[in-house]
């Protein structure tokens, strides 16, 4: 099989990484010589790269058809690879498929078959069934965060769609938990096991755990106190239910706490919205479901907050995965009310958190978020956007912030001084000839 003809080198100063660690280099290794692999790592320890890397050697370069397939337990996943995939500037075709985004565009996306497809199980499974998917060449399957699809109840979808790939030679299993049990339908065969579990210390070094005991029942107040202390530093705040969230980010925005809300009933442009005004400063505190708990890429963040406390220890460590990643440390910080209890899995010397006597709210963000209605269909990229907002809306460099480009609209982050100038400079102006709605995003 013809390979990529980039190096890694190149691919990695594509992706401004300077090297691998050991558990992507052993998994490149295991890859090369192993027909299936079983890839035990953590949250936020690189695995993406980890099965990308051997994936491309795979693909054909001459190949018109699809020949690999990424099974992800939601979009927010399946959009991180895709986004990692494209990054690597390879030259292959990719198409993600998930609930929530069109079927029409993704059928469109589908009629020049792409080397490799990302996807959900039911949307995968949806277009296998309608014949969207030309399922015959494909060769590689990778079953990405395979502990959370099973959780998530997938197991009809996902034996569907590997009974439908008869001609896959290559597996690739990655899962954050290592009890996780192999069905007999995703056909591995004596895979080898890669577990880079063991080595929690060294994490357990960098998260400092803590807890807040609070004798109201409303713990409204407890979790402004921990936020005023945290001084505006990037902020999760996990519930374990929808309504929580909603009421939970209420209440602070009520005391003066900018933030986002994310749970798993938002349409698709109001998540994509919340989670890049927590990823580029809009907003320092993200209040949100377990659902952001695997498979996101939100960089920096310090301080995890359980204001609801986890059903179970796994929820607890993949809650506490979105901290103290790679090289950085965090903080998590568990609020006790009346009638509850420190969870028996921490052990009995965990750290009561000092509050401060008198609250401060942190200082206001100084970043405002645009919505352009505007994005990958209509040829329009990040340097685009940039140009446009330079040369139309008059701002200088250090004034643009972290801009993300979607299929049918982008976002980007800009001085928040400069807000209402901006969107007045640019109302009548065109990108690439096109007039769009360019706002404040919602």
């Amino acid at each position: 099989m013809q390979t990529s003809k980039l190096s890694t080198a190149t691919i990695l100063g594509h992706l401004g990484i300077e090297a691998l660690n050991a558990m992507q280099l052993a998994s490149i290794e295991a890859n090369e010589t192993h027909k299936d692999v079983i890839l035990l790592s953590a949250t936020g320890s690189g695995k993406t790269l980890g099965f990308l890397l051997p994936l491309l050697g795979r693909l054909d370069d001459a190949s018109k058809d699809t020949q690999a397939m990424v099974i992800v337990p939601s979009r927010e996943l399946a959009l991180q690879i895709e986004e990692v995939f494209r990054s690597m500037r390879a030259g292959y075709k990719v198409t993600c498929c998930y609930g929530g985004h069109l079927r029409e565009t993704e059928e469109n996306n589908l009629v020049q078959p792409p080397a490799l497809i990302i996807g959900t199980p039911g949307r995968l499974a949806d277009h296998i069934r309608r014949g969207n998917i030309t399922v015959d060449a494909i060769q590689t399957l990778i079953l990405d965060e395979f502990d959370k699809s099973l959780e998530y109840g997938f197991q009809e979808e996902m034996a569907f769609i590997i009974g439908s790939l008869k001609n896959v030679s290559k597996r690739i299993l990655t899962s954050a938990t290592e009890a996780v049990e192999i069905p007999d339908y995703v056909g591995m065969t004596a895979p080898e096991r890669l577990n880079f579990l063991t080595g929690s210390e060294e994490k357990e070094q960098r998260l400092e755990v803590k807890t807040v005991k609070t004798d109201n029942s409303d713990k409204s107040e407890a979790l402004f106190r921990i936020l005023c202390a945290a001084g505006g530093k990037p902020a999760i705040v996990f519930c374990n239910h929808r309504e929580a969230v909603e009421r939970t980010s209420q209440l602070l925005h009520a005391r003066g706490i900018v933030n986002e809300y994310y749970h798993g009933a938002m349409e698709q442009q109001e998540r994509d919205s919340a989670l890049c005004k927590f990823r580029n400063g809009t907003a320092n505190v993200l209040v949100t479901t377990d659902l952001a708990s695997r498979g996101l890429d939100i960089a920096h963040v310090r301080y995890i907050i359980h204001y609801q406390l986890p059903h179970a220890e796994d929820i607890y460590t993949h809650r506490n995965g979105r901290t103290a990643r790679m090289d950085a440390s965090g903080t998590a910080v568990l609020i006790i009310g009346p009638g509850e209890y420190v969870p028996p899995y921490l052990g009995d010397n965990v750290e009561e958190m000092r509050l401060p006597v008198d609250a401060e709210l942190p200082e206001k963000p100084k970043w405002t978020t645009l919505f352009i209605s505007g994005g990958k269909k209509d040829k329009i990229n990040k340097i685009d956007i940039v140009g446009f907002l330079a040369q139309k809306g008059g701002l200088k460099k250090e004034d643009i912030g972290l801009i993300e480009v979607k299929d049918f609209f982008a976002f980007a982050a800009i001085r928040k001084s400069k807000a209402n100038t901006t969107v007045a400079a640019v109302r009548d102006q065109k990108i690439k000839n096109k007039k769009l709605k360019i706002e404040i995003a919602r």
